[in-house]
């Protein structure tokens, strides 16, 4: 599975425009990272993912990885030191169930699209933007291994 091709050019922009949407509204970045597969434990990869994309070195700790290993039928969202310091502990897990939802259904799109926002409101609370912020990472999907 090509994880370049899961998503149409008009979902790719929806949600590329809905992490620039969220991100207008705070200092904080959301990434997403799609792959075929991997071997081992979800939040594991993901984590490793975390840093590869240089997702910690956000001046205020504040990036949001959603990964979904489309083969393997696994997600995981993960949050950095700063933004985990301030959301419900339970508050990755409630969005990971509605995505979960949505998935079921085969709206892929629709579920990225409603975890970013959901992300972005909590960012937005907890990081606001600034007129001296800097978009610090691509808001663009990022690909993996096939």
């Amino acid at each position: 599975m090509n994880p370049g091709k899961f998503f149409s050019i008009q979902e790719q922009e929806q949600i590329k425009q809905a992490i620039k949407q969220a991100e207008l509204a705070t200092s904080g970045e959301i990434r997403i990272h799609l792959e075929g597969n991997f071997k081992g434990d979800v939040l594991d990869r993901a984590a490793y993912l975390f840093r590869k994309l240089n997702m910690h070195k956000t001046s205020l700790r504040n990036g949001v990885l959603i990964y979904l290993a489309l083969e393997n039928r696994q997600f995981a969202i993960i949050g950095d030191a700063g933004i985990n310091s301030k959301v419900p502990e339970d508050f990755w897990d409630k969005i990971k169930d509605e995505m979960q939802t949505l998935f079921s259904k085969g709206e892929f799109a629709r579920a990225l699209c409603g975890a970013v926002e959901a992300a972005g409101s909590q960012l937005q609370e907890h990081f606001p933007f600034k007129k001296d912020d800097i978009n610090e990472l691509s808001d663009e999907i990022s690909y993996g291994k096939s």
